[in-house]
């Protein structure tokens, strides 16, 4: 059981909900534990071929819950009486940043691709969340904002290195410069959203049912779409070629070639392999 979290697995799909919708579903202290082991836990033990993220309540997410953080947190302590202690500030500080960050950056790492579903206001850190994720579905009735600028800070867990590779540049900083609500179906015509739904329950029956289609898939294949094309976003085109040729000359394998023919032959569900268990992997 989780704090902050609800967590459903079926037929190949991890479904995992933000579920504090009384507080906006803020991130909270246990937030930031819980998130990294749940889709560590997924992927370790090949749990699921799919990952959802949705949420409850009104908002996806508030976003970073600052009251939480007690005094002498490095995310608030500046005032440290302790001479020493106050030249350690921004050690602490860089420490903590570094932590939230990995929070997220295990959505873009994990081996199964990540759908988000966003409704209502997605706020400061939802949005370094949702741009972790590999793709982002919405209500008509979402936003986001990068809302770090109107309380005098620099968004720090994500949004920019990744922003800047999903949308035009231009939007990037305009959105961070101004600190306003971006609505769905903006978001959506710069291509940071992949498609925008009525309302909560159209949008989750709609990212299930894509989620439904990937785990259809051969997970080995899928696995290495999301390598290749982190890899491809991150590196020159030469690199990108050459690292895929030496990704299939050991990862492809013809049975999983001739199975997916056959199953699209035959209209059926492919026998495919299951994603390995990780060798680190506790086995529970």
């Amino acid at each position: 059981m989780y704090e902050c979290f609800k967590v459903e697995i079926s037929n190949g799909i991890a479904h995992v909900i933000l579920n504090r919708p009384d507080k906006r579903n803020s991130m909270n202290p246990t937030f930031w534990d819980e998130l990294p082991r749940i889709i560590d836990d997924i992927d370790a033990n090949a749990k699921a071929r799919v990952i959802v993220i949705s949420s409850t309540g009104p908002h996806f997410t508030a976003g970073i819950d600052v009251s939480a953080f007690g005094q002498g947190d490095p995310l608030l302590d500046a005032d440290a009486s302790d001479e020493l202690a106050e030249r350690q500030h921004g050690a602490r500080f860089y420490d903590t940043v570094t932590r939230l960050q990995q929070s997220f950056s295990c959505l873009e790492t994990c081996r199964m691709p990540v759908l988000v579903a966003i409704q209502g206001g997605c706020i400061g850190g939802g949005v370094d969340l949702v741009t972790a994720c590999d793709m982002r579905y919405a209500t008509e009735d979402a936003f986001l904002t990068i809302f770090e600028t109107n309380i005098g800070m620099t968004a720090d867990v994500g949004t920019f290195p990744r922003l800047v590779k999903l949308i035009p540049e231009g939007f990037v900083r305009e959105m961070a410069y101004t600190g306003r609500r971006v609505p769905a179906q903006e978001a959506q015509s710069v291509g940071l959203v992949n498609r925008v739904y009525k309302d909560h329950a159209s949008m989750i029956d709609g990212v299930m049912d894509i989620a439904a289609e990937i785990a259809l898939k051969a997970p080995l294949a899928v696995y290495g779409c999301k390598r290749m094309i982190t890899y491809a976003r991150d590196h020159s085109t030469a690199d990108g070629l050459d690292y895929i040729g030496t990704w299939n000359a050991s990862m492809l394998h013809l049975d999983e070639i001739r199975e997916a023919m056959t199953a699209n032959k035959e209209q059926r569900a492919g026998n495919f392999a299951e994603l390995p268990r990780k060798r680190e992997s506790s086995g529970q």
